[in-house]
């Protein structure tokens, strides 16, 4: 019987499942794997085991259950992981008292009944049809403003914060949701958002966190000169820019099932490129690629097609993103488009010119010779030296050394230079590093520590008696003395563990044997003797143990010799001589 929500949610959610909603596995055998979202690797080391229903990275020693996934990839406490995995498992949370919700909880609430009032805005006010007929125009579907949840904010000072405060919210919190700003001189509250077409910006798991407000154009405004064509709402406890991809949670499943990502600049490019048929697509929401933004998408794919302005040369914030992008490993390709046109502009007039556009895409390596060659001259020696100077800090980007190698030899034969000399160019040229470290919760992750060689034999003991049981009879009373106190539990436990009841075992000791479990199920099998191995181990632990002994025997006679103790310095030579000798056993035998 499920006896709470908590063991509800894990019994009708599967791990690997929660998982993969955040990044690409592959499966191994019985687990699954994938590369680390908590710490940079190039190697995969996160491991997913369904039948026990955890994680574990081998690289960070990072693990969990499906709480602690989405608690760290999140950023979130386990009372908002608990919310957001019983909505998308259809378990219904008693409703608590408002008072002791978590503050973050009530921003959630805040941001869904406001996307709600916004989509009923559009709907059912006047100027708000108005808006919706000039979305039509542009192209959008009526489908289209459903499924992304478009609305609009009424050109009212405090429609929105009335209505909210009528739910019983109050003008702080949803200040601290950015959807009202404070007067400095009178102290009241107005609403940030008016007169705009609004555009919800959603989590990975679709709960709203912030909008995007583009300015709608009505007689009635005022300065309109003066009124930004778009707002955003600012850094909240929910929402981080550069953190957020606009429509990644609609285009999660799709990126994952072609191995591919297409990247937008702006909201209505996004809305339109998707109900064109590419539904992998997501927006930057206008603002450069960020290394947190780039480690999100490289979760889901390896691949990306940008459709940004044709301005990408110099130190322009799109060339910085597309460089970062190139330096994390992504393939890119580039989606041309015709001078002053964006996606939305393109497939509104003619959505077989689009796709006729994504399919003529340029591998970054010829965008970039073909943009660069197109504004120099590269028979003159100046503009050999400005093509070199563009060029040079995007090969010495590139990280594949291969892939590095051709594009030294295409710029050489393009100068009609040597080689060596290309390279030797590359050599002093230097590139900005770029920080590309994820942090979870405003803590980077560290690495995991360095595991002493006593540790290592042990958990290797451990593996290889959960693998072939028979290796505990091994084990003598002299060699469970060696053991540390974990270590020795998880032995007892596994000679004892149909016999143990539930509640006896520490939560410390359940995480350990699933470790264990994990790392022995994902071990490569070798055609090797385990009884011999595990002889060997416990071996060598009598050895580690026996010079950690010799070694403070040792130390005691140092000091009784600086003390001038005859007697115990000569009483500490014999120990020394007795346990020297037993060593010495062990090493030859």
């Amino acid at each position: 019987m499920v006896s709470s929500p908590i063991d509800e949610v894990k019994s009708r959610l599967d791990v690997v499942e929660v998982i993969r909603g955040y990044m690409k596995v592959q499966k191994v055998g019985a687990n699954y794997r994938s590369l680390c979202p908590f710490h940079g690797e190039k190697k995969p080391s996160f491991y997913i085991s369904p039948t026990r229903q955890r994680w574990h990275c081998f690289g960070c020693a990072l693990s969990g259950s499906i709480f602690d996934f989405v608690m760290r990839v999140e950023g979130i406490e386990f009372g908002d992981a608990l919310r957001i995995l019983a909505h998308r498992a259809g378990v219904e949370l008693q409703r608590e008292d408002p008072r002791l919700r978590t503050e973050r909880a009530r921003l959630y609430e805040i941001c869904e009944l406001a996307c709600r009032f916004f989509e009923r805005q559009l709907e059912g006010s006047e100027t708000g049809k108005t808006a919706k007929s000039y979305l039509l125009e542009r192209g959008i579907a009526e489908e289209s403003i459903r499924k992304w949840h478009i609305g609009y904010a009424p050109d009212t000072w405090r429609g929105l914060s009335d209505f909210l405060v009528s739910k019983g919210y109050q003008r702080e919190e949803i200040a601290k949701a950015g959807l009202v700003l404070k007067a400095e001189k009178a102290g009241n509250y107005y609403d940030r958002f008016r007169g705009r077409i609004m555009f919800p910006i959603h989590n990975i798991v679709a709960q709203p966190i912030g909008f995007g407000g583009r300015i709608f154009e009505t007689a009635q405004r005022a300065n309109k000169d003066e009124v930004a064509k778009y707002m955003n709402t600012p850094a909240t406890l929910l929402y981080d820019k550069s953190r957020v991809l606009y429509g990644l949670h609609l285009a999660g499943i799709a990126i994952r099932k072609g191995d591919c990502c297409m990247l937008v600049e702006g909201y209505i490019d996004a809305i339109m490129v998707s109900q064109a048929g590419f539904e992998n697509v997501v927006a930057s929401s206008g603002t450069a690629l960020t290394p947190q933004q780039l480690t999100i998408l490289k979760r889901y794919s390896d691949n990306l097609f940008t459709a940004f302005d044709r301005d990408i040369a110099g130190g322009s914030a799109t060339k910085r993103g597309i460089d970062l992008a190139q330096s994390l490993g992504f393939a890119i390709k580039i989606i041309t488009m015709p001078e002053g046109t964006d996606p939305a502009d393109i497939i509104q007039r003619d959505g077989e010119e689009w796709n006729q556009l994504v399919q003529d895409a340029k591998s970054i390596h010829d965008f970039y010779f073909e943009t660069t060659l197109a504004q120099y001259d590269k028979t003159s020696l100046e503009g050999k030296k400005e093509i070199s100077k563009t060029l040079l800090p995007v090969i010495k980007n590139i990280p594949n050394k291969i892939e590095q190698s051709v594009w030294v030899q295409d710029l050489a034969r393009t100068l009609g230079v040597q080689e060596e000399h290309v390279a030797a160019e590359l050599h002093k040229t230097l590139v900005g590093q770029q920080e590309t470290e994820v942090s979870l919760g405003g803590s980077k992750i560290a690495s995991v520590s360095q595991k002493s060689r006593k540790e290592l034999l042990e958990e290797r003991l451990l593996i290889l008696a959960l693998k072939h049981p028979q290796n505990l009879q091994n084990f003598t009373p002299e060699d469970r003395a060696l053991l540390s106190p974990m270590t020795s539990k998880t032995i007892g436990y596994l000679e004892n563990g149909s016999k143990t009841h539930a509640q006896e075992i520490s939560a410390d000791l359940t995480d350990f044997i699933n470790y264990l479990s994990l790392k022995a199920e994902n071990e490569e099998e070798a055609e090797s003797d385990y009884g011999e191995e595990f002889c060997s181990c416990i071996k060598e632990m009598k050895t580690l143990a026996m010079k950690d002994k010799l070694d403070s025997i040792a130390k005691a006679i140092k000091k009784s010799e600086e003390e001038k103790d005859a007697q115990k310095t000569q009483e500490l030579m014999q120990e020394f001589n007795k346990h020297s000798k037993t060593f010495s056993d062990l090493e030859t035998a």
